[in-house]
C-alpha cells in the first residue's frame, strides 16, 4: 500500500496553537496561576482547544518558558562590542527590551520548576556570555579576583534579580533597562559610579537604542484575532 503523504498542519490549527501561546504569555505575567479557561479566553478559543493542544496545563507553560527562552537567545546571539563592558550591559538591554513587559512570567520561568529546561534553551546565550568574560578578564576589564564560571553566574543572576526588584517596585521599562545594566556591569566589578558614566558616554546603551519588542498583549490580540477569521 502506498504510504500516505505527511501533511502540514491546517493553517486555523497552526493560528489557534499560536493564539494560544501568545495569550498565555500574558494571562501569565498578570496571574501566574491563570488557568486554561482564562488563557482560552484571551485567545478566543474554547477550552477543548486548548487541550487539542497541550494535554496539561504545565505542557502549555513548559512550551511558553521554552519557547521564550530560545528566542531570547537568538536575540543575543549577534550582540557584540569591542568593549567587554559595553557587550555585558548590551546582553542586559537586550534581555530587558524582550522580557519587560512579562516580567512576572519571565522571573518564574528562570527560578521556578522549569528552571533546568529553561536553562537548556538559554545554554547558547550562556555560553556567549562566558566568553564576553573570557574576554574582558583577559584585557583587565572585567573582574579577575574570581574565576570565570562565577564571575559569569553573578552576571546572569543579577540580570534575574532585576526582573524580581522591578516587578516589585512596579520600575518603568526606562528605569529598569539602567538598572539592569549597572547590576550586570557592577557583578562584572565596576563601581556604580563608573558603570553610570560608562553608560551615559555609550549611545549603544541609551534607552530604546538596544531594540524594543512589542508588547504581548498587543501580539496576542493581533494573533486570536487572527486565528478567529
Amino acid at each position: 500500500m502506498p504510504t500516505p503523504s505527511t501533511r502540514a498542519p491546517r493553517r486555523d490549527a497552526t493560528a489557534n496553537r499560536e493564539a494560544i501561546l501568545a495569550a498565555a504569555a500574558v494571562a501569565l505575567n498578570e496571574d501566574i496561576d491563570a488557568s486554561l479557561e482564562n488563557i482560552a479566553a484571551r485567545a478566543g478559543l474554547s477550552r477543548r482547544a486548548v487541550y487539542g493542544h497541550f494535554a496539561t496545563r504545565d505542557e502549555l507553560l513548559v512550551e511558553v518558558f521554552t519557547r521564550g527562552a530560545r528566542r531570547l537567545a537568538a536575540l543575543l546571539d549577534p550582540v557584540s562590542h569591542p568593549d567587554p563592558l559595553v557587550e555585558i550591559a548590551l546582553f542586559g538591554a537586550t534581555l530587558w527590551a524582550e522580557v519587560e513587559h512579562v516580567r512576572v512570567s519571565a522571573a518564574l520561568a528562570v527560578r521556578g520548576p522549569h528552571r533546568e529546561l529553561v536553562g537548556t534553551a538559554l545554554d547558547p546565550a550562556r555560553e556567549r556570555l562566558r566568553e564576553t568574560v573570557r574576554r574582558g578578564m583577559e584585557s583587565g576589564r572585567i573582574r579577575t579576583d574570581l574565576d570565570r564560571e562565577t564571575v559569569t553566574r553573578l552576571i546572569e543572576n543579577a540580570a534575574v534579580s532585576v526582573l524580581d526588584e522591578a516587578t516589585r517596585a512596579r520600575l518603568s521599562p526606562e528605569a529598569g533597562h539602567r538598572l539592569v545594566m549597572l547590576a550586570g556591569l557592577g557583578a562584572a566589578g565596576m563601581g556604580w559610579t563608573d558603570a553610570g558614566a560608562l553608560i551615559a558616554a555609550t549611545p549603544e546603551l541609551a534607552f530604546g537604542a538596544a531594540g524594543t519588542t512589542a508588547s504581548p498583549a498587543s501580539t496576542a490580540s493581533t494573533t486570536a484575532e487572527g486565528a478567529r477569521r
